[in-house]
């Protein structure tokens, strides 16, 4: 997973991939931080996908504003990440990077 805290990216590992995959569900914004789990991926053998809900600052901001206590992130957080954000592409290794519109991300909607 992909994309700023508030993007819906644990919202979208719970509706599509709970129980069935290995997936690391952190910010990984750049194509550094992201290296090495490509390449324990590829030393296990196994396939490595991207998935970036492309979601709004915006609406990461409004949804992280909402959350309560330790799940809310600093401002500060997440403005960093932002400054970090490489969209993922197959030219860092990956096999596949799926782009989730934001609407697909978003918690409380029904999984489609």
């Amino acid at each position: 997973m992909v994309g700023l805290q508030g993007s819906g990216r644990s919202t979208w590992v719970a509706r599509n991939l709970a129980g069935s995959s290995v997936v690391v569900d952190g910010t990984s914004p750049s194509p550094g931080e992201r290296a090495p789990l490509v390449a324990a991926a590829r030393e296990a053998g196994v396939a490595v996908r991207a998935v970036w809900p492309d979601t709004p600052l915006n609406t990461c901001l409004a949804r992280d504003d909402a959350r309560e206590g330790r799940a809310r992130v600093p401002l500060v957080g997440v403005h960093a990440a932002l400054a970090r954000l490489v969209p993922p592409s197959t030219a860092e290794g990956l096999d596949r990077v799926d782009v989730v519109p934001a609407e697909d991300a978003t918690p409380g909607r029904p999984a489609a």
